[in-house]
C-alpha cells in the first residue's frame, strides 16, 4: 500500500516539458515556465536549456527535424522521450482537442508524457543512422525509377518508341539503377564493418538475401529496439487485423499495412525463396493452403516466420540450425 502511494505520488510530482518541433522553430511548455518559442538551431537548443528546469522532455518525431534536438538534449542529461505521432494524435482526440496550433501542441505532449509516461529514448548508434539514411535515399531512388518505367510504358502505349524524349527517360532509369546498385554496397560495406557476426547470421536463414538482412538490421538497431518478434511484426505491417463485433459485423481479416512497406514487400518476396529452400517456412506454407487458407495468407504467414526465425538467430547468437529452429522458435 505504502509503494503504492510513493509511486502515485512520483507519477504526480514527475514534471513533462512538451516540445513541438518544426523545420525553424521549437515550442515549449511546462506548468511552471508556460509556453516559450525557441530556434531550432544550437543557439535556441542552448536558450532552450537556460530557460527550462529539470524535466522529462517529450518530442514528437517528426522526420529529422527533431534529431540534432534530441541528440542536444541527450548529452546534456536530460530525460526525454521520442514519441509516435499517430498515439499523440489519438490522445488529443480523445480529450476533444480542436485548436491544432504549435503552442498547443507542445501542452498536449508534455500533458501526454503525465498521463502515459512513455519510456526514456536513447540515440541510434552513428552507422544505424547512416544506414537509415542510407535506405530513405534508396527508397526515394526506387520511387523515382518506378515512376520513369510508368511514363515510359505509358508513352509506348501512345505509340512513342523512339526520340529524344524517350532516350532521356532510359538514360534517367539506367543512372539511377548505377546509384541504387552504389548506395546498396556502400550501406553493405557499414554493416560489415560494424555488425559482421549479425549480418551472417540472417544471411544464415533461408530465404534472406543481404539486402534484406541489411534492412532488418538497420531497421530494428539490430534488434535492440524491439523485445520480441511480435513487436517487429507489427512494427513492419505484417500482423493481422481483424473487424467483428456482435453478430452483424464481421469482417474479412487483413494485415494492418501500417508499417515500413519497403522492409515489408522485401520480406514478402523472400517467403517465395522460403517455401522453397527453408523447411519450416515450406510446412507452415503447404499446412496453411492445405486448410483451404488462400496462398497470399500462407505467403504472409511466412513472412512472419522469417521475422521469427531472424530474432531467433540474433537473440540466442546462433547461426540457422533447422532442428534447433523447428523447437526452440
Amino acid at each position: 500500500m505504502y509503494q503504492g502511494y510513493l509511486f502515485f505520488l512520483k507519477f504526480k510530482i514527475m514534471k513533462y516539458i512538451g516540445i513541438d518541433v518544426s523545420k525553424n522553430t521549437f515550442d515549449a511548455w511546462t506548468e511552471t515556465k508556460g509556453h516559450y518559442s525557441f530556434k531550432n538551431s544550437t543557439t535556441g537548443f542552448k536558450a532552450f536549456v537556460s530557460w527550462v528546469d529539470d524535466g522529462h522532455c517529450v518530442l514528437e518525431s517528426t522526420s529529422t527535424y527533431h534529431m540534432q534536438l534530441s541528440l542536444y538534449l541527450y548529452e546534456a542529461g536530460f530525460a526525454l522521450s521520442v514519441v509516435n505521432p499517430l498515439p499523440v494524435k489519438r490522445f488529443m482526440q480523445m480529450r476533444l482537442q480542436r485548436s491544432k496550433t504549435d503552442k498547443s501542441d507542445a501542452k498536449m505532449l508534455a500533458a501526454y508524457g503525465l498521463s502515459e509516461q512513455p519510456s526514456r529514448w536513447e540515440p541510434d548508434p552513428l552507422y544505424v543512422t547512416e544506414g537509415k539514411q542510407l535506405l530513405g535515399v534508396i527508397e526515394l531512388y526506387i520511387r523515382q525509377q518506378t515512376a520513369l518505367k510508368n511514363k515510359l510504358d505509358n508513352l509506348k502505349c501512345g505509340g512513342l518508341t523512339t526520340g529524344k524524349m524517350i532516350s532521356s527517360i532510359k538514360l534517367q532509369i539506367k543512372r539511377i539503377k548505377v546509384e541504387i546498385v552504389k548506395l546498396e554496397e556502400e550501406l553493405l560495406l557499414i554493416l560489415k564493418t560494424n555488425s559482421q557476426k549479425e549480418l551472417t547470421q540472417l544471411m544464415s536463414i533461408p530465404g534472406i538475401g543481404k539486402k534484406t538482412a541489411a534492412m532488418l538490421l538497420v531497421y530494428s538497431n539490430c534488434f535492440r529496439d524491439f523485445e520480441e518478434y511480435r513487436q517487429f511484426i507489427a512494427y513492419v505491417g505484417l500482423c493481422p487485423v481483424h473487424r467483428q463485433s456482435g453478430t452483424s459485423v464481421r469482417g474479412r481479416s487483413y494485415i494492418s499495412k501500417k508499417g515500413n512497406k519497403m522492409l515489408r514487400n522485401h520480406l514478402f518476396l523472400c517467403s517465395f525463396t522460403a517455401c522453397l529452400y527453408n523447411p519450416q517456412c515450406k510446412s507452415l506454407y503447404d499446412r496453411l493452403v492445405a486448410k483451404g487458407k488462400s496462398k497470399k495468407l500462407a505467403l504472409i504467414a511466412v513472412a512472419n516466420k522469417l521475422i521469427k526465425q531472424s530474432f531467433g538467430v540474433i537473440k540466442n547468437d546462433l547461426v540457422y540450425d533447422p532442428l534447433y529452429i523447428s523447437t526452440k522458435a
